[in-house]
């Protein structure tokens, strides 16, 4: 049996503690932000959250945009369990409202993904927030500070992925 020897030149790593996040359901249409739902710290996201953010997000639609569920809505979220557990759509069949198949593990469908949040980590790339709620702060002055045109790019560079998905048998598609 030969001993391992270690190389004089190894490095020790340095560990540090990791960036602290915070997570957030966010949702807009073509003209921009409807809802951006903070979570609590350590919290996760169960069917009964997710029921009550969308009953947040309809009062939202309702309070921002008039008449917009009156005709119909067409809500594209990603297939984890609880987008799609029985009460999950139990209450988007009663909000009446469409849902826009998402094939499992293509995140490169959500525009929040492509789109949204990669102009949100430049924007807040290198800045230090002593808090929480200082980050909440910058996150919804950034979003309040797009125009309706950077979400209507976003939505407008969804149909030909998913066209491109839908090509590929609803497999991952890179780009």
């Amino acid at each position: 049996m030969v001993p391992y020897a270690f190389p004089q030149n190894q490095k020790k790593i340095n560990t540090s503690i990791s960036v602290k996040k915070i997570m957030a359901s966010i949702f807009c249409d073509r003209k921009g932000i409807l809802l951006v739902d903070f979570m609590p710290p350590g919290a996760t996201i169960n069917a009964t959250a997710y029921c009550e953010t969308l009953t947040r997000l309809r009062r939202a639609i309702q309070n921002k945009k008039r008449g917009m569920l009156s005709h119909g809505m067409c809500l594209l979220h990603d297939n984890v369990w609880s987008h799609s557990k029985h009460v999950t759509t139990a209450l988007l069949e009663k909000f009446k409202w469409d849902i826009l198949d998402h094939p499992p593990y293509s995140p490169e469908l959500a525009p929040s993904n492509f789109h949204l949040f990669l102009h949100l980590k430049k924007h807040l790339a290198g800045k230090k927030f002593n808090d929480d709620e200082e980050v909440q702060e910058e996150v919804m002055m950034w979003f309040k500070g797009l125009a309706a045109d950077f979400y209507d790019s976003g939505i407008q560079k969804l149909v030909p992925r998913l066209n491109k998905c839908l090509d590929n048998a609803s497999n991952y598609v890179e780009k």
